[in-house]
């Protein structure tokens, strides 16, 4: 656009602008240089013609009006078009249609930049270093109550809150209150929902805003917006002002890496410093910033006078996942079994987020409505439990019997070394029908969460991995693609165990190198490991020795086990979806 305009303006003045006298002029006509000519009333001349050094000369000219007839003979004899223009065409107005195609393009350029800076109606130029941030409804008030599973974490923001309704009783003992609080967890454990709660206690504004609504394309933009947003908080204290994602603006400062968006981010992260530094905890004005990638944070932005203090939200435990339910259904009719089972469908649904939750319960409700049912029923919950989990089902799917044989078999042995391996999470469910990308799962769900596990409990997981291929070996006399992720998962976890968790001969040592979160860190520690090649070898070789006894330890389970492998492939072909328990009568063992 820039090219466009600057382009127009060099046309519009290519051309030099002399004034020529009656003997000149007759001379251009006689040479024939002049193709078009303007008269008009008053003896005013206008035209154009190239001189001998190929360069454009615009005339201006006056004769007497009684030489005009003369002239006009002239013209015709040399086939000269000759314009009678009106007499108010003169002056400004006919420099004005000179000058109008760039002023077009001007007037293109500024409707085009104010779209992109979402500023189309007045005063869209000046809205480019205008906050973007949005103020939450009155009437949209969250509390507390609206927050489940993440107790502590309230505990910790509720004297921002006292401080909000009652600043007076913090100053007087000569308290600081944090000026920011900086929310880190996973995505979807409530971080925002939890900031929208903090404000609904107190009852007052909630601005929220992204970090990346802060940076542009024009370096200045986002430090201009922070300043901006800094002043609309202070109108409006007491407030809260939330930062979503604070990562994209806040990520450490390159060292010596200068240029483009990375120079326009860093002084944008500049000017939020300094905001953060020229305003005192007294005014009213808590900032909230959220992140799941805290280490890559900029470290001045997290010392004491910044964001004093650092909450962290994890998934909730099974006594918060059911609270959590218990919110998300409120609006959702459920039957009385399911009412007094949130608790169950809680225990099956571990390592679940606040959002996954949500989403679970949703799905629920969909699954009810598709069959006219008046209320969701523990079901419609199993249902959406396996389709979050495992993806929906591909009932259409055209499978040979062959494959669906291959597949049977395949999930068969996953259930069998799940039964009877020493250490594994009780058996929920196997199914052949293809779910997601899979041709068939065996679902496993523990009875409570677990936050370390053992040695022992992670080679059971190997050889429980490694059935499926074991029991296609053991039956079909050959192997398949079908273990492709099975194998994929044995070695990420077998690699895990010895480079991360020192679970091998080589020692409790980590060999993995971390990320800095500097610019181009990641790629950094991919390429120096930071251990010899003679390390490497060991590392590939403890790797190896963990899959294969891993591959052993199935192999013998199955191998003992062939008549219940086989009335356990015949089951599964038969209903194609079998629960634990049905599992555990074929194989003879206790319900």
């Amino acid at each position: 656009m820039l090219f466009g305009l600057a382009f127009g303006f060099c046309q519009a003045n290519s051309f030099t602008i002399q004034n020529i006298n009656y003997s000149e002029l007759e001379n251009q006509i006689k040479n024939n240089n002049i193709r078009s000519i303007a008269i008009w009333n008053n003896g005013r001349i206008e035209g154009g013609f190239i001189n001998a050094v190929q360069q454009k000369i615009r005339f201006r000219s006056g004769i007497h009006p009684s030489l005009v007839a003369d002239l006009k003979n002239k013209l015709d004899s040399h086939s000269v078009v000759i314009d009678y223009p009106p007499d108010n065409s003169s002056g400004w107005i006919g420099m004005l249609f000179s000058w109008l195609p760039m002023l077009l393009i001007v007037g293109l350029w500024i409707f085009f930049m104010r779209r992109a800076q979402g500023g189309g109606g007045t005063g869209g130029m000046m809205s480019f270093g205008k906050s973007k941030a949005r103020l939450a409804p009155v009437g949209q008030k969250i509390t507390f109550a609206d927050v489940a599973g993440q107790e502590e974490s309230k505990e910790e923001l509720q004297e921002i809150i006292e401080f909000l309704k009652e600043p007076k009783k913090f100053q007087k003992l000569g308290g600081r209150i944090p000026k920011g609080v900086l929310l880190m967890g996973p995505p979807g454990v409530g971080k925002t929902l939890l900031a929208r709660a903090v404000a609904g206690e107190a009852s007052v504004p909630f601005f929220s805003i992204s970090g990346s609504e802060f940076v542009e394309m024009f370096v200045g933009v986002g430090a201009s917006r922070v300043r901006n947003l800094f002043e609309q908080s202070k109108k409006n204290a007491p407030c809260i002002l939330f930062i979503d994602e604070i990562d994209a603006v806040g990520r450490h400062r390159s060292a010596g890496i200068v240029g483009g968006g990375q120079e326009e981010r860093e002084q944008t992260l500049n000017q939020l410093l300094a905001e953060m530094d020229g305003f005192e905890s007294n005014e009213g004005v808590i900032i909230i910033g959220a992140t799941n990638q805290p280490e890559v944070l900029d470290l001045a932005l997290l010392r004491p006078g910044r964001f004093d203090r650092r909450v962290v939200l994890n998934k909730p435990d099974v006594k918060g996942r059911e609270e959590t339910l218990k919110i998300h259904t409120r609006k959702i009719p459920l039957d009385d079994e399911t009412k007094t089972g949130l608790l169950k469908i809680a225990r099956g649904t571990a390592g679940f987020s606040g959002a996954d939750l949500a989403n679970l319960a949703n799905e629920a409700a969909l699954n009810a409505a598709r069959y006219n049912r008046e209320t969701v029923t523990t079901a419609d919950f199993e249902f959406a439990k396996d389709k979050v989990l495992m993806g929906g089902e591909r009932k259409s799917m055209v499978i040979s019997e062959e494959e669906k044989m291959t597949t049977a078999v395949h999930e068969a042995g996953h259930a069998l070394v799940a039964l009877f391996v020493a250490k594994a999470d009780p058996l929920h469910k196997v199914t052949i029908i293809p779910r997601g990308m899979a041709m068939g799962l065996t679902q496993q769900l523990p009875e409570e969460d677990q936050h370390n596990y053992s040695k022992e409990y992670l080679t059971c997981q190997l050889a429980i991995l490694m059935g499926g291929r074991c029991a296609e070996k053991i039956i079909l006399k050959q192997l398949t693609t079908g273990a492709s992720n099975d194998i994929k998962r044995t070695t990420e976890l077998a690699h895990r165990m010895v480079c991360e968790w020192g679970m091998s001969n080589l020692g409790p040592q980590k060999f993995i190198a971390e990320e800095d979160g500097l610019f181009l860190g990641k790629f950094m520690a991919e390429k120096s490991h930071g251990y010899s090649e003679l390390t490497a070898q060991g590392i590939d070789s403890e790797v190896a020795k963990l899959i294969n006894e891993a591959e052993r330890q199935a192999e013998k389970i199955l191998t003992a086990r062939i008549e219940t492998l086989n009335r356990l492939v015949s089951a599964l072909k038969k209903k194609e979806v079998l629960n634990g328990n049905e599992v555990r009568q074929i194989a003879g063992l206790e319900l």
